[in-house]
């Protein structure tokens, strides 16, 4: 279930169970399902774009006499590959989902057209009326928050498996059991969104609603966070952390468990691995 929390500016503070109550109340709980059609579309090249990439940037930065990755490089791999998904995949997929979220009307009534009716159809609209560029609007932040995500991520991960093979001898060569892998993806995967929730939450308020004519980005972003802080206050800046780290960090303990073990197969099988055996 999707809950975000995009209330109007001069709403008074409720969490996210209170505004799940109302969407349900004024929208019907297919409403909690807005911009599915967008993420759903969105999440396998995005996955796919992310660990390519990230096992491309490990492998170059990698040792080049041992082949050894640093913690650093991990690091620095998980940020670029966190760049790399955001400016091929996820900044389109971000703007359709939240343009869809955004808008309000009543599933139940059928003559309350809203005027995205779908994924396709929110691109369609958004391209022919605001152009090209609109789809990428917020791309410095939403990259910006994936490589700040991935690093952490993937050095977290990293940190916590290494540790486990350490305490644990048996695996010490060996993959972990796999709900050892979900229990260290799902940790890691809390830890990057509570490492930048204010720049989800401006980059959200940025590309929910279209472009002023004559305001550069910047003087978007500015205006964003300085009215969010008069207006609402610091804690504005972190509005649905609880329901964004209750979507990522149960999606990242599956995708690192998925990831591990199609790994495993790929190094033990016939198949040829570019750049040769993963290494963490």
């Amino acid at each position: 279930m999707i809950v975000i929390l995009i209330g109007r500016e001069q709403m008074k503070r409720r969490g996210f169970l209170t505004t799940g109550k109302e969407i349900i109340r004024k929208e019907t709980p297919l409403a909690l399902y807005k911009g599915l059609g967008a993420v759903m579309t969105g999440i396998v090249p995005k996955m796919a774009i992310r660990f390519t990439s990230y096992e491309w940037y490990k492998q170059l930065l990698a040792d080049k006499e041992t082949g050894a990755v640093s913690g650093r490089s991990t690091f620095f791999a998980g940020l670029a590959a966190g760049v790399t998904e955001a400016v091929a995949v996820v900044t389109p997929m971000e703007v359709i989902k939240i343009r869809l979220q955004a808008q309000y009307h009543s599933m139940a009534d059928p003559l309350d057209i809203p005027k995205y009716r779908n994924a396709a159809h929110a691109l369609y609209t958004v391209l022919r009326e605001e152009g090209f560029g609109a789809i990428y609007r917020g791309v410095a932040l939403t990259a910006l928050r994936q490589g700040t995500n991935q690093a952490v991520n993937f050095t977290a991960y990293s940190e916590f498996k290494s540790l486990l093979q350490q305490w644990q001898p048996a695996y010490h060569n060996k993959e972990l059991p796999s709900y050892q892998t979900m229990m260290i993806g799902l940790v890691s995967g809390a830890m990057g969104p509570l490492s930048n929730a204010p720049i989800d939450t401006i980059k959200t308020r940025l590309q929910r609603t279209p472009a002023r004519e004559g305001e550069t980005a910047i003087s978007r972003v500015r205006a964003i966070a300085r009215d969010m802080f008069k207006q609402e206050g610091f804690h504005a800046f972190y509005k649905g952390i609880t329901p964004r780290i209750m979507r990522v960090a149960p999606g990242q303990a599956v995708t690192f468990t998925v990831y591990e073990y199609i790994k495993e197969k790929l190094e033990h099988s016939n198949v040829a691995i570019v750049g040769g055996t993963y290494e963490e």
